[in-house]
């Protein structure tokens, strides 16, 4: 098992703390001077006219756990060492330890199980958590599922339009794969709907910008939603499934202009197909705000 950080002996516990936490980094080599760099001040200099606030000794934990988990350090799934360990690492009580773990759960970064084979476990970032908690903030500030389908039309068929100017002969094998998959479940109209969505996300994902990426996926994570609750409370009828087949004809043209690099006319498209979306969905019997969706 790796070690999660090397406390010197000796030291206070927010001393240890804060020496392992910043010197890691090469920022500071000892606690004052760590004390400095968490202010955020050069040693000797302090702020004029404002308070700072000193973390406290658990989320400098926190932070270093956390840190390890983002660069890859510690891996999905992986297993913390025990307690004790960590203990004696960080120089730290068992009760400040347990604080740390709590911020790093309410992050959704580790899963502390209970019990002989307890502990706790790494999550690796998950694009749904940002999501769902992007759409409570928006909820908070009166947005609407218009909304979000609004910026959904101003990105995705900014999208289109750069895999259109860059694509290569793989991203439009993926392309064309999944248009098959929509194709061998025309006659099931969730799967189809299922099978739309995925295609959505591809197009985004073969932009290779992982920004974008991640973006459009916290839009895309609620449309998603939306569409499977349109489908939900609609059922399977002629009209929902005359508009889903529409949807795969649409796809088809637009993997057609991707392959002739036909960049502005994919993107004028994907916008006017977009925006005939959310005209359905305003109009059907689904959720109407962001927190119903989310429920």
């Amino acid at each position: 098992m790796r070690q999660c950080g090397q406390a010197p002996r000796g030291a206070g516990e927010e001393g240890t703390v804060l020496a392992k936490t910043v010197g890691s980094d090469g920022a500071a080599s000892s606690p004052a001077a760590a004390r400095n760099s968490v202010r955020g001040t050069e040693p000797g200099r302090g702020p004029v006219g404002r308070q700072v606030r000193v973390p406290k000794t658990a989320e400098l934990v926190a932070r270093s756990l956390r840190r390890q988990i983002i660069r890859g350090e510690l891996g999905q799934g992986e297993a913390l060492p025990p307690e004790s360990a960590l203990m004696e690492q960080f120089g730290v009580s068992r009760p400040t330890l347990r604080e740390a773990f709590r911020v790093l759960e309410s992050e959704s970064l580790i899963e502390v199980r209970r019990g002989v084979r307890g502990g706790a476990r790494v999550n690796a970032p998950d694009p749904e958590v940002a999501a769902r908690y992007a759409g409570l903030i928006l909820e908070y500030r009166n947005a609407t599922l218009g909304d979000v389908y609004d910026a959904s039309a101003v990105i995705e068929p900014q999208c289109a339009r750069l895999v259109a100017a860059k694509h290569t002969a793989a991203d439009v094998k993926q392309l064309r794969a999944a248009l098959e998959r929509e194709k061998e479940v025309l006659d099931e109209h969730l799967a189809l709907v299922e099978a739309q969505d995925e295609f959505h996300s591809l197009l985004v994902r073969l932009t290779g910008n992982t920004t974008l990426e991640l973006l459009a996926g916290m839009l895309r994570y609620m449309v998603d939603r939306s569409n499977a609750s349109q489908v939900a409370a609609t059922g399977d009828s002629p009209k929902a499934r005359a508009q889903a087949r529409e949807g795969h004809r649409t796809h088809v043209k637009l993997v057609d202009l991707i392959e002739a690099g036909k960049a502005q006319e994919a993107e004028k498209l994907w916008h006017r197909h977009i925006t005939a979306v959310t005209v359905v969905t305003a109009a059907g019997a689904g959720p109407k705000t962001i927190l119903e969706l989310l429920d």
